[in-house]
């Protein structure tokens, strides 16, 4: 995993991190067609997985329930659904990542992959017993989530030396 290089002072780190899933989460609400709707990547969720891999000292279980329930709150999801399927993630994040001694930018694509992967995944199992709805259409914004990771880790690699 990444540590932390005297680069950047903890408070840069957390406003970095505050600010980035603050931005995250507008392209999660902005209104798009149904079609294209579909093919929206998990902004809010992406940024997460990043901070998750590259800052675990500030980044874990309770941020990502947090995160999970403005999520739930910005999407008009039942409360708690995505704060669960969150924390799941985060859990089988920590279980895969125990293996890994160096975090290169493949190594974070698959990591990423998976616990976008476990996210979705537990989000699905949660609706279709809580509401009997399964939506296989998320799995295209799954897809999308996954190609475009690599822009997140891109944009924000910056911020976590």
């Amino acid at each position: 995993m990444a540590l932390l290089n005297s680069e950047h002072p903890p408070s840069k780190i957390l406003i970095a991190i505050v600010l980035s899933l603050v931005v995250a989460s507008s392209p999660n609400v902005y209104p798009l067609s149904p079609t294209m709707a579909t093919l929206r990547p998990m902004f809010m969720i992406m940024v997460l997985v990043f901070w998750l891999l590259f800052q675990p000292r500030y980044v874990g279980l309770f941020t990502a329930f947090m995160v999970g329930i403005a999520a739930d709150l910005l999407m008009d999801t039942h409360l708690g659904q995505q704060a669960f399927a969150a924390v799941a993630m985060v859990l089988a994040l920590r279980i895969c990542s125990i293996q890994i001694k160096h975090l290169t930018t493949l190594n974070a694509w698959f990591l990423a992959s998976i616990g976008l992967i476990v996210f979705q995944l537990s989000l699905w199992m949660l609706q279709l017993i809580n509401q009997s709805l399964f939506v296989a259409q998320s799995g295209l914004s799954l897809l999308m989530s996954i190609i475009s990771w690599p822009l997140i880790l891109l944009v924000l690699r910056g911020f976590a030396r």
